[in-house]
């Protein structure tokens, strides 16, 4: 935020706290009207008691259904709230009237003719309140009798705790009837769907050992088709590993079998016996021709005889082996052809049995889904019955009501805070509104605003007569800074007649006239003060100067200007006053005479003041203010409404007068603390220094009659 938006916003809180300052007395008025209304109206308050009933209050969850849990509809967050609008109403009171007797008792004391005005004074006794987070709930009764409310309150949970029971007990009566006719209507059901299932598994001719169980007759089928196939499907593997085997080994010669025995993975035994020997005697024989024996040898003759007969042995297993594979191909054959027949006749019956299955298998679910309700209907039904003879408590009362030692109302303490507080609120509002109201001069933005004039000088409330002070008074700062700003306003010294006029009677302007003449006399001008009001004059009193010749003789005579100008008290101060009163003071002001006076005047004087009635009241200001070089406009703070400076200066305006600026008059600094720093001169002037101008009684004496005879006048002036 900006340095400029702080200080507005700094400005408008200090604006608030001026109003409030300002308006204190009202506010504090209002204040205390309001509280002392309060506690009066508190004191007079009849004193009622309150009696409290616990009770633990339960929501009904007998809703029966076949099965447990199903559509249960959970803790409902209205129901606490129904039930306090349950209590309160005539269903449940007119019981509590009947049996306490209230209408026979409060027809004599209160006059009621009818039990319906009982029960709505009885309503407006009870507050039924909810404890948070529990189930339990509080009946407050408020009466002017404390037996009374706690038998009241006593008697309501009574009726109510009876008035659950009683409706919970119907509501399980009716569940329970309504539950058994469910259970027969399922039993019917039941009966229906098995007679049909048999129908349909004795004219489709199935097999169903279980027909209670959900076991489908299809499966059996199914079961067989796939074990079929999956022997189907082994043996065709089995034929083709034979017909590899068998085809390997006719393609090689004997020899060739011999030496691939292992390989082939066949485990014949005699081939297995023989073959090892065989090629031990064919390693035999080698050895025994390299170690130089001839093929003639006996020993060597009578290992090859020994090497024909096993060889001949081998070609005779080996042909018996290629026989073998031979048969053992053809009767893996025949069974692979057995194996798939039975697979074509398993899946026949497959098809078969989903045809003429299907319709019961429907049929069988149905009947098994309708007999297990039934069995879960007849299960629930068997539970509630049961807990029907069991006692219930959906409402229990656990704290009984009391009479009580101590009135709950009136709250006395919460009345005068209450009271306090609205006091204040409304002591503010009234304050701001009235300000709001208020269209006087407050600020020098009104003065600048609306006559766009400068302001010349701010003038405190109870300001002293200078001229009677000997010591230097502080009250004088505030003239000297508006013959400061007179000074640097004035275009030339020439311009050196002032008038200073009012909008209305009574603000302060002969005494601004006065002190600030006193000011500039002090500051070294040649001083003259014309009383020009010929119509209330009050200069002559103000400077206790005997009023025998002045303006209006001087105008009307040939008088010469020192036979009505008079040396004050003080130095470089004289006064011309008013001289008797005229009876057409407009024709005077508005002649040669004057205007040769003025001539005089403005040769023989430094600054020269012309003192005029109120501007609206008379044309004779006017007339001033067109003949006199500067205007000056004294406004009191917070007096007449800003659009009477409009009309002051249209006044001035009209007649050709030039204003200098405005002297905003009378401002009480305690409370319009903008106009602080105009007076913080007094700062400079020793402490006892306000004292003394308020207690020195005996210096004060003359100002005093002075500001008497001045406020008589202002009284006066008001005709204008």
């Amino acid at each position: 935020m900006s340095n400029t938006d702080s200080g507005e916003l700094k400005l408008h809180f200090l604006d608030y706290w001026r109003v409030i300052r300002v308006r204190l007395p009202l506010i504090l008025l209002v204040f205390l009207l309001v509280v002392l209304t309060a506690a009066v109206v508190t004191h007079f308050m009849p004193k009622e008691y309150a009696s409290t009933v616990t009770m633990q209050v339960k929501q009904n969850d007998t809703l029966m259904t076949i099965f447990p849990g199903q559509n249960t509809m959970g803790f409902d967050p209205r129901f606490l709230t129904t039930q306090f609008e349950i209590i309160q109403r005539k269903e449940m009171l007119y019981p509590v009237i009947d049996a306490l007797g209230l209408e026979q008792r409060w027809r004599g004391a209160y006059g009621f003719t009818s039990k319906e005005q009982v029960y709505f004074r009885l309503r407006n006794m009870i507050d039924v309140r909810e404890i948070r987070n529990t189930e339990l709930i509080q009946i407050v009764v408020m009466s002017t009798n404390r037996e009374e409310a706690a038998e009241i309150a006593n008697r309501i949970a009574e009726e109510y705790e009876k008035k659950r029971i009683q409706d919970q007990q119907e509501l399980i009566s009716r569940s329970l009837a309504q539950l058994q006719d469910e259970v027969e209507k399922q039993r019917k059901k039941v009966e229906e769907l098995r007679s049909e299932a048999t129908r349909i598994r004795i004219e489709n001719k199935i097999s169903d050992f279980n027909p209670d169980t959900l076991m489908d007759p299809r499966d059996t089928a199914n079961d067989v088709y796939q074990s079929v196939e999956q022997q189907v499907s082994s043996e065709r593997l089995r034929v083709s590993a034979l017909r590899a085997k068998h085809d390997q080994i006719n393609k090689l010669t004997d020899d060739q079998v011999m030496r691939s025995i292992t390989t082939l993975e066949i485990t014949d035994p005699t081939i297995s016996q023989i073959l090892p020997l065989f090629q031990e005697a064919t390693s035999e024989e080698a050895r025994l021709l390299q170690s130089g024996l001839g093929i003639n040898h006996p020993t060597v003759k009578a290992l090859r005889a020994k090497m024909d007969v096993m060889s001949e042995q081998l070609k005779q297993q080996i042909k018996s082996l290629r026989s073998s594979l031979e048969a053992n191909l053809d009767i893996a054959n025949a069974s692979l052809k057995e194996l798939e027949a039975r697979l074509e006749e398993a899946k026949a019956n497959q098809q078969n049995a989903k045809t003429r299955s299907a319709s019961y298998y429907d049929a069988k679910n149905n009947y098994l889904q309708a007999k297990n309700v039934l069995e879960a209907a007849i299960m629930r039904l068997s539970t509630e019955t049961m807990n029907r003879k069991m006692p219930q408590n959906p409402a229990t009362i656990w704290e009984r009501a009391e009479p009580a030692s101590f009135p709950s109302r009136p709250r006395v303490m919460l009345n005068i805070l209450l009271g306090v507080g609205v006091g204040l609120v409304f002591g503010v509002g009234l304050a701001f509104f009235i300000e709001y109201l208020d269209t006087s001069v407050k600020t020098m933005e009104d003065v600048e605003t609306f006559l766009q004039v400068p302001v010349l000088a701010v003038i405190p409330k109870d300001i002293s007569l200078l001229i009677d002070d000997t010591d230097d008074n502080p009250d004088a700062e505030a003239y000297r800074i508006m013959r400061t700003n007179i000074e640097f306003n004035r275009k030339t010294p020439d311009a050196n007649t002032i008038t200073i006029v009012s909008g209305g009677a009574g603000e302060g302007k002969s005494t601004t006239l006065i002190n600030l003449a006193y000011t500039f006399a002090k500051g070294g001008y040649t001083t003259l003060v014309v009383d020009a009001d010929l119509r209330r004059p009050s200069q002559h009193r103000l400077f206790e100067i005997e009023n025998a010749a002045g303006l209006s003789d001087y105008l009307t005579t040939e008088l010469d200007l020192e036979e009505v100008v008079h040396l004050t008290k003080i130095d470089n101060l004289y006064l011309m006053t008013s001289g008797r009163l005229p009876s057409d003071a407009v024709g005077i002001l508005n002649s040669q005479r004057m205007v040769e006076l003025i001539e005089e005047v403005k040769g023989r004087f430094d600054i020269i003041f012309f003192d005029s009635p109120p501007i609206l009241g008379v044309s004779d200001a006017s007339v001033l203010s067109s003949a006199m070089d500067l205007t000056i406009i004294v406004v009191q703070h917070r007096r007449f409404p800003r659009a009477m400076l409009q009309r002051v200066k249209q006044a001035v305006g009209n007649v050709g007068g030039t204003i200098l600026g405005v002297v905003l008059n009378n401002v009480d600094i305690r409370h319009d603390q903008h106009y602080e720093y105009y007076t913080s001169y007094y700062n400079y002037y020793h402490k006892t220094g306000k004292n003394d101008r308020r207690k020195g009684s005996k210096k004060r004496k003359t100002q005093t009659t002075v500001a008497a005879s001045q406020t008589k006048n202002d009284t006066d002036d008001e005709v204008y």
